[in-house]
């Protein structure tokens, strides 16, 4: 059988698959590449979610793309506005050419004889089995399932005679107008669903385990939009990005380094968008500290507006279990509910569930290292978009995709045929890849690879350290080996 063989192939058609397929066009324009995507739309996270409200809880000017400016008022955008600027970017450079729809990648096998990738495909409705290899593999899939979302097992869920959704599950056409809705979460998602669907429902209340921080900004950024009137619409985007890449890193630091400061100036913005004498301290007054887990992000107030109003309430509460009409709660309360949104997180999946084998024998990716958050020990010529939990994803996989470029054309320079970085300090540390404390994390967190106590294993949640890493430092150190000619296939000599 003929396989087709390329030389980059990109999984997942993502924010994380566009941004990767226009800089390797632009730094590497001699190399052919496809976008393999599992799903039959362009888009990933901003295509798979379809519930109200649905937004991005970081700002256009930094989860959009640098060499593509955000052109709509919104800084804080909803997802269609999202989809709509992934579709055009990719349109416009002629990325959309190049993606192959509704083939999802179930294996890729490496062959150090051979100096390639072997890659399994599920391709079209019938799932018909394919074929194809590569010379460098780039997984731009995210880190969570898309076929499922986390849901607790809920006692006596059965029981209950109304709608339970997850959002990541959204039914088309969901009528809620004038109905009692109950959405089980604290995080982004519930705070974004609970305002949205207020103005129809009947009432909307949140019930959550716990607090989560919550933050409140302004949908629209007016230095972002001052700065588009006065300079030219490149330089204006890249200020803007400037701006607000500082201010992140400036609320993530205090967070981090001063966090009591930091509890008393959120809870005084939370109090102050509240009604008078609002128990703030029950149920906006998280256990942890702030960004051990991400942030809340609500545009102009809203969760709190439709506190004030009445439409909706906040519960902080356990399920004792569902009933017929609602949930019983253990403190004794029970809430009466026509529909029941389980808004309980994602499944995190490493490398999009992919089997990676290296000469025959089954990576278990959590025994491998990430080097320098890019790419894996032991595993050659393949690399991972992982973005940051402490500021917008895009930002780190824009520099991931930079450094994928600098090093193929590195390769390329000087006849190198293999890249693989190779661990063999046995003192280090493991730590997990992801540094939050959100069940989301922990539950999946023995999956994931590992990060170590010291360059180049560590990943730092740093945009300017990992700029002048992965833009700037340099591509040969001790812990990368390359290779001009295939060799005999042999295990790797890493530390245990």
């Amino acid at each position: 059988m003929t396989q087709e063989h390329l030389d980059v192939l990109i999984v997942g058609a993502g924010i994380s698959g566009i941004g990767s397929a226009y800089h390797l066009q632009e730094q590497c324009p001699g190399k052919r590449y496809a976008i393999l995507e599992g799903r039959d739309s362009i888009g990933g996270t901003w295509d798979l979610f379809r519930y109200p409200g649905i937004r991005s809880d970081s700002d256009m000017f930094t989860l959009g793309f640098s060499f593509h400016p955000w052109k709509e008022a919104k800084a804080i955008a909803d997802g269609p506005s999202i989809l709509r600027y992934l579709k055009q970017t990719a349109q416009a450079y002629g990325i959309d050419r190049h993606i192959r729809f509704q083939h999802k990648v179930i294996a890729a096998s490496w062959s150090s004889a051979e100096a390639k990738w072997t890659v399994d495909v599920e391709r079209g409705p019938d799932r018909e089995k394919a074929r194809l290899t590569c010379n460098f593999l780039y997984s731009c899939s995210g880190y969570y399932r898309y076929d499922a979302g986390y849901t607790p097992d809920f006692p006596g869920a059965s029981q209950f005679e109304g709608q339970l959704i997850h959002p990541q599950q959204w039914p088309e056409n969901l009528d809620y107008a004038g109905k009692r809705v109950v959405v089980i979460g604290s995080g982004a998602t519930a705070v974004t669903l609970v305002p949205s669907m207020a103005d129809e429902a009947a009432h909307v209340t949140m019930l959550q385990r716990s607090p989560s921080y919550v933050l409140s900004l302004p949908a629209e950024d007016p230095i972002a939009n001052a700065l588009r009137r006065l300079l030219p619409e490149q330089m204006a985007h890249g200020a803007a990005r400037l701006k607000n890449v500082l201010l992140s890193m400036l609320i993530y630091q205090v967070c981090r380094r001063r966090p009591e400061f930091a509890k008393r100036i959120i809870r005084k913005y939370v109090a102050r968008a509240l009604p008078p004498g609002y128990p703030v301290d029950t149920h906006f007054k998280p256990t942890y500290n702030p960004w051990e887990q991400r942030l809340c992000l609500v545009p102009n107030n809203d969760l709190f507006k439709a506190i004030r109003k009445g439409r909706a309430s906040v519960e902080t509460d356990h399920v004792e279990s569902f009933t017929a009409t609602g949930i019983q709660l253990k403190s004794g309360k029970h809430l009466d509910a026509d529909i029941i949104v389980s808004a309980t997180g994602l499944q995190l999946i490493a490398m999009g569930g992919v089997k990676i084998s290296v000469d025959g024998q089954a990576v278990d990716l959590s025994k491998r290292f990430s080097y320098k958050g890019v790419m894996l020990s032991g595993v050659p010529n393949a690399a991972a978009s992982i973005g940051y939990t402490n500021a917008s994803w895009t930002l780190r996989a824009d520099l991931i995709s930079r450094y994928v470029c600098r090093l193929l054309n590195h390769m390329d320079k000087h006849s190198y045929q293999v890249c693989t970085p190779v661990n063999t300090d046995n003192s280090m540390p493991e730590l997990p890849l992801l540094d939050l404390t959100s069940g989301y994390v922990q539950r999946a967190a023995a999956m994931f690879p590992k990060q170590g106590g010291k360059a180049p294993w560590q990943l730092k949640q740093n945009y300017f350290l990992d700029l002048l890493s992965l833009s700037f430092g340099a591509l040969e150190d001790d812990a990368l080996r390359y290779e001009r000619e295939p060799a005999q296939a042999q295990p790797l000599r890493e530390a245990a």
